[in-house]
C-alpha cells in the first residue's frame, strides 16, 4: 500500500505544478496517471507544441514546460504510480481515503486531488466523407507529435481554436504549402494568434479558406486531395494535400470519477472557487476537469487553482495550524 498525505490523479502541467504548492507547506504528494509518463496532453498529444501565455516564457515547448514542472517538483520527491487508472475511491473517517487502480496498486491519502484534465479523451472528428479511410498513417492526423515529419509537404489544417490557430503560425515555416480551414469569419482563439494568422495569409506564407468546411477526402492509397464546400456560396475548392489535421477538440469522458458521487455538470467537477474543493470533503478538483462560472480553461488558471487548492488542503490536514513557508539557497540552488 502507498500512503500520502495528497493523492493528485493526473500528471498533467497543473498536476505537477501541485507537488510544488503542497512541498511548500510540508504534505507529501503521490500522483496517478493512466498515461505511460507525466506530462498529460502536453506530452502525448503535442510535446512540440509552442505554449505563448506561460509568464516569464514568451514561447515554450509544451515538453520543455513539463520538463521545468519536474525540475521545479523534484525537491519535494513525489511519488508516481503510471500506465494505471483509479477505479475505485472509499472515504473511510473524516480524512482518510482509499483508491485502488485497475492494476490493484492501492494508495491511501489524507486528501485527493482531481487533476485529470478533460479525463479520459479522444477528437472530435468532422464528418467527412473518407476520413476514416486515410487515418493510421495514410495522411489524417488528429495530432502533431512530431513537426519535422511535416517539413517540405502540403498540409491543410481544419480548426478555429488555440490549437488551429498555433500550429498554424509553427508549422508556416516548415511545411512547403499550408491551408487554414475555418468554418467561420471569427476564430475562438487569442487575438494576436489571429493577429498573426492573419499576417501570414497577407504575406502569402498560408492559405486561409473562411465560412468553409470540409466535405470529403480522397486519394489512392494515401491522401491526396481535401475537398472544401464555402458555407454561403456552395462553391467547392480542391485542395492538393499531404497531410489534413482536423483539430476540433477533444471528447472529454470522466470515467469511473462519474461515480463517485462527486457533482459533475456537462462533464466536468463542479467545486467551491474559494479553495476548488468539491462538494466532498477532502476532494479537490483543479485544471481543466472543473467547472464554475467564467471558467478559462488555460494553464495559467490551473496554477492559480493549485495554489489556493494547496493552502485549503493544509488547513483541511491540519485544522487550527498555522503555516509557514521557509527556503534557504546552498550554492545558489533554493531548499524548501
Amino acid at each position: 500500500m502507498i500512503s500520502t498525505d495528497i493523492a493528485i490523479i493526473g500528471a498533467g502541467p497543473v498536476g505537477l505544478f501541485a507537488i510544488f504548492e503542497a512541498g511548500l507547506l510540508k504534505m507529501r504528494c503521490h500522483l496517478i496517471d493512466y498515461l505511460p509518463q507525466v506530462g498529460g496532453q502536453l506530452s502525448e498529444i503535442y510535446p512540440k507544441k509552442p505554449i505563448y501565455d506561460i509568464p516569464g516564457y514568451p514561447s515554450v515547448l509544451a515538453q520543455e514546460l513539463v520538463d521545468n514542472l519536474m525540475e521545479q517538483a523534484k525537491p519535494f520527491h513525489p511519488g508516481f504510480t503510471l500506465g494505471e487508472r483509479i477505479e475505485s475511491l472509499e472515504k473511510r473517517g473524516e480524512a482518510d481515503f482509499v483508491m485502488t487502480t485497475n492494476m490493484g496498486t492501492v494508495i491511501e491519502s489524507k486528501v485527493v486531488v482531481i487533476a485529470g484534465g478533460l479525463g479520459c479523451f479522444e477528437p472530435r472528428k468532422p464528418a467527412v466523407a473518407g476520413l476514416e479511410q486515410f487515418e493510421n498513417g495514410r495522411g489524417v492526423n488528429y495530432m502533431i507529435l512530431d513537426p519535422e515529419k511535416y517539413r517540405g509537404q502540403k498540409m491543410v489544417i481544419a480548426g478555429g481554436g488555440d490549437s488551429a490557430l498555433d500550429w498554424t503560425i509553427f508549422l508556416a515555416d516548415i511545411v512547403d504549402e499550408l491551408t487554414l480551414v475555418h468554418r467561420s469569419e471569427s476564430f475562438r482563439g487569442a487575438p494576436d494568434s489571429v493577429n498573426k494568422v492573419m499576417e501570414l495569409a497577407d504575406s502569402g506564407k498560408i492559405n486561409l479558406i473562411l465560412n468553409s468546411n470540409l466535405n470529403s477526402v480522397s486519394g489512392n492509397g494515401k491522401l491526396e486531395t481535401v475537398e472544401v464546400v464555402h458555407n454561403r456560396s456552395l462553391e467547392v475548392t480542391n485542395i492538393n494535400a499531404d497531410h489534413l489535421i482536423p483539430l476540433f477538440g477533444l471528447s472529454p469522458k470522466l470515467g469511473p470519477i462519474e461515480q463517485w458521487n462527486l457533482n459533475i455538470s456537462k462533464s466536468a467537477i463542479e467545486v467551491n472557487t474559494e479553495d476548488y474543493s468539491t462538494n466532498i470533503e477532502g476532494i479537490y478538483a483543479i485544471g481543466d476537469i472543473n467547472t464554475y462560472k467564467n471558467k478559462l480553461k488555460l494553464i495559467l488558471c490551473g496554477f492559480h487553482e493549485a495554489a489556493l487548492m494547496s493552502h485549503s488542503a493544509y488547513q483541511y490536514m491540519n485544522p487550527g495550524v498555522k503555516y509557514t513557508m521557509k527556503y534557504t539557497t546552498v550554492n545558489g540552488v533554493a531548499e524548501f
